[in-house]
């Protein structure tokens, strides 16, 4: 299958947290969604907008917990694999046996540390970061299983441009 991927900007905080909001809007009935940025690019400013969209209440970076969980309309399972060493670590923290759950959003912050603990199919999110808070952002379809919610992301989007 050729990939599929499309780029936005995002000019703003707020426009990377109605970026989040539009992925809760089309994740939520469960899907697995790949964050990858420097330190600072807005992951946990996107997952913030995903999280208050499902009525999570604030989220937060997980770095110092690995994870988070936030319960609302759609249980979200929020992972931070910078500080891990080995896929050694993934065992521990049960990564493995949340990613296979269906009907809850996983977040995954960090994924190029593991790519190969990855699930095959994935909204893989790219945010790079530019001058004056705009954000570059590819969004890339893996797999087939959330082809539906791609689709839909890539029509949402076009308001943010």
């Amino acid at each position: 299958m050729k990939e599929k991927n499309f780029l936005i900007y995002t000019n703003d905080p707020i426009q990377t947290k109605h970026l989040g909001a539009f992925l809760g809007k089309v994740g939520h009935e469960g899907i697995v969604i790949c964050l990858e940025g420097d330190l600072g690019a807005g992951k946990t400013t996107l997952t913030q907008g995903l999280a208050a969209s499902l009525h999570c209440g604030s989220a937060s970076s997980p770095t110092f917990n690995l994870m988070n969980i936030y319960e609302g309309d759609v249980p979200i399972y929020h992972f931070d694999l910078y500080r891990l060493n080995s896929e050694d670590d993934l065992y521990e923290i049960g990564f493995y046996e949340y990613v296979q759950e269906d009907g809850e959003i996983i977040i995954i912050e960090w994924p190029d540390r593991f790519p190969s603990s990855i699930p095959e199919d994935n909204l893989y999110i790219k945010i790079y970061e530019q001058e004056n808070n705009r954000r570059k952002i590819t969004v890339t379809l893996n797999g087939t299983k959330y082809q539906n919610q791609y689709e839909e992301l890539k029509k949402l989007c076009q308001s943010l441009q």
